[in-house]
């Protein structure tokens, strides 16, 4: 046989199938991992309670497909319906291939348009050729339009007795909720390592090959619960190792680090040896393994980590083979959950970044590095709910892995400290009662000079000191101990005048309010017209900035009950300068401070005066408006600031 050219080819590789079409499951017991779903399909034949919809929903190379056909030659098979096909009639074996003419299968990607629906409608009423049902299999149906949906739902409500629908889809949660309430729904879930281990080694025996467990556990943990997945890589590997399938040329293939290579990673970033852990990088990345794949295993080792840290058992890793689970057991111990969780988001954080950078393995070495810096964050913990108790011990160190290598630091050298001659006389104890003021730290140089006593009560706590005269002149008195018990400390802390970090990153403007509105009046006014314009102005001197500026510029002041003043300000600028709620708040301060209760503040604009000061200035020139800026407040403080210059006046009106 040969192709147009001329060129000879054999039938063998013409008809070659891929490994995941040729051991798709074709019954329910073949189905890996779906022993609920199949249970119940298998159920729901055997006892006629077939439905005319199913929706299959679960992630990619579960099975969705393969039990949507296998269903649909349970009802069509000529020995049928049975929960088990017999795989040997024209029916069961055309659904296998995919072509038989009243089972069809249609890509929801492709045919996902309005007018694709309204020809299946149309179809619908045609009954089977030679089957029992026409079954419709729509993969990935979250893919069809929203009219598509639409046109759907009355056939898919009230079908014609002989249809069935099989509905499969990665994305429920993109399908209307009045389709998934036409249809019954069944989950699959991802497959176990496990499981697919088991069938790996099946197709691997098949296939006339060896592998090594450690290999075919590569090969599911990669996969991620896909079996599709799995048997795609199983054949990459064979097509590339040939009939021996090992872990290093598993390796190789996939481009990722050999288990000793991220041990030797790990090992030097819990020795906080950022330098090794480089190294190691380095030589991985020229064995060849990628550094993206290096740090999805990272990630994958240090969430082991965490999963022994918190004492979880060796079947619940997922990135680590059982023979492991001793040393990362140990790791996770030594480590502590805290430090392990802070070092996962660090890569996890550098995986993020990689996607958008050119600089991939600069990005790993930064996370890497910063990983060898952190702390053993446990012992920071314990540390500040000792500090907290009043403790003053500190925490033991924690234990290094058995398996660590751990670091011998040269001790120090020991420097002698001087011992201070003893004091010719015992200072006196410190007293016991702050109620009379202690002696002055330093005599006077003046004896006869006068003292001020006013002592804060904080000095009064501090020991006395002798005089002079009785000190010795070689060396200095040593200091009396004294122990402050945490209770002091609080007390003294409450005590100082400090201001918050809360008071210091408060707005200005609502500390003055604060200030002004806790602040005693010093005599209060009483508000009425006649001390309206006086209590306004009384109001004004205290304040500075802004809001004083523009308070200043009124023309009218007038009272509205006891509690509440209206001001008329002179130009609409001025008057929305008031209105701002922390300008407001301040005027409201210092008005409530000069009359002795609440007063609330209402503005007003003149508008005569805006008017005809709008009208004043269309008819002036350019330059007079500049010249008449200059006088403007907000325009000096801007030239002062920036040391600008006004260039031109523009009315907002034009």
């Amino acid at each position: 046989m040969s192709d147009d050219h001329g060129t000879p080819s054999t039938a063998k590789s013409a008809d070659y199938v891929v490994v995941a079409r040729r051991y798709r499951p074709q019954t329910f017991d073949d189905l890996v991992g779906q022993q609920q779903v199949t249970q119940a399909l298998k159920n729901a034949i055997e006892t006629n309670r077939v439905g005319h919809a199913y929706l299959f929903t679960g992630a990619r190379g579960v099975g969705k497909t393969s039990a949507a056909r296998i269903l649909s030659k349970c009802l069509n098979c000529v020995a049928g319906p049975a929960g088990t096909p017999c795989d040997a009639c024209d029916i069961c074996e055309a659904v296998a291939n995919g072509n038989d003419v009243d089972v069809l299968e249609i890509d929801g990607a492709s045919n996902r348009g309005i007018d694709e629906i309204r020809q299946l409608r149309s179809n619908v009423g045609i009954r089977p050729s030679r089957a029992r049902f026409k079954v419709y299999i729509i993969d990935e149906v979250h893919m069809l339009t929203k009219e598509a949906f639409n046109a759907l739902l009355k056939t898919l409500e009230e079908p014609p007795e002989h249809v069935k629908f099989i509905f499969c889809t990665t994305d429920p949660e993109k399908i209307p909720i009045t389709v998934l309430s036409r249809c019954q729904r069944f989950d699959f879930a991802p497959i176990a390592s496990e499981s697919i281990v088991v069938r790996l080694r099946e197709i691997v025996a098949a296939e006339g090959a060896t592998a090594d467990d450690e290999a075919l556990q590569m090969l599911a943990r990669r996969a991620g619960g896909s079996m599709r997945d799995s048997q795609s890589m199983l054949e990459q590997v064979i097509s590339f190792s040939g009939d021996k399938i090992t872990a290093d040329t598993l390796h190789g293939m996939l481009g990722t680090a050999r288990t000793h290579r991220l041990s030797a990673i790990v090992d030097a970033l819990y020795e906080q040896d950022a330098a090794t852990a480089l190294a190691e990088l380095d030589a991985a990345v020229l064995e060849g393994v990628d550094v993206g794949q290096l740090a999805e295993q990272l990630l994958g080792y240090f969430r082991d980590i965490m999963s022994a840290g918190v004492g979880c058992e060796a079947s619940l890793m997922r990135h680590s083979t059982s023979a492991e689970f001793a040393r990362i057991q140990s790791l996770g111990e030594a480590w502590g959950v805290a430090t392990v969780l802070a070092a996962a988001q660090i890569i996890d954080q550098a995986i993020a970044r990689m996607r958008l950078s050119l600089q991939r393995r600069t990005l790993v070495e930064l996370a890497l590095v910063r990983i060898s810096q952190l702390a053993h964050l446990e012992d920071l913990a314990s540390l500040v709910t000792q500090i907290r108790s009043g403790s003053t011990s500190l925490p033991a160190a924690r234990p290094r892995a058995a398996s660590q290598k751990k670091k011998v630091i040269p001790p120090a050298v020991a420097t002698p400290t001087p011992t201070p001659p003893a004091p010719a006389d015992p200072p006196p104890a410190p007293p016991t009662s702050v109620e009379e003021p202690a002696e002055p730290a330093v005599p006077p140089t003046n004896p006869t000079a006068s003292l001020d006593l006013a002592t804060p009560s904080t000095e009064a706590a501090a020991p006395s000191i002798a005089p002079e005269a009785t000190r010795p002149t070689e060396a200095p008195m040593p200091m009396p101990q004294t122990t402050v018990e945490p209770e002091n400390v609080a007390v003294a802390a409450e005590a100082s005048p400090v201001v918050t970090a809360a008071a210091a990153v408060a707005p200005a403007a609502s500390i003055a309010a604060a200030t002004l509105a806790n602040a005693a009046p010093v005599a209060t006014t009483a508000l009425n017209e006649q001390t309206a314009t006086s209590i306004w102005e009384k109001s004004i001197e205290q304040l500075e900035g802004l809001a004083a500026d523009a308070a200043r510029q009124y023309d009218s002041v007038r009272v509205d009950g006891d509690h509440h003043l209206t001001v008329t300000l002179n130009s609409a600028y001025y008057a929305n300068r008031c209105k701002r709620p922390d300008h407001k708040e301040v005027l409201e301060a210092a008005l409530t401070s000069i009359v002795g209760h609440k007063v609330t503040l209402s503005v007003d604009v003149k508008e005569t005066a805006t008017k005809q000061t709008a009208r004043t200035t269309t008819k002036r020139s350019q330059s007079e408006l500049i010249r008449e800026s200059y006088e403007h407040p907000m325009v000096k403080q801007a030239m002062e600031l920036f040391g600008a210059d006004v260039s031109a006046v523009q009315d907002k009106k034009s």
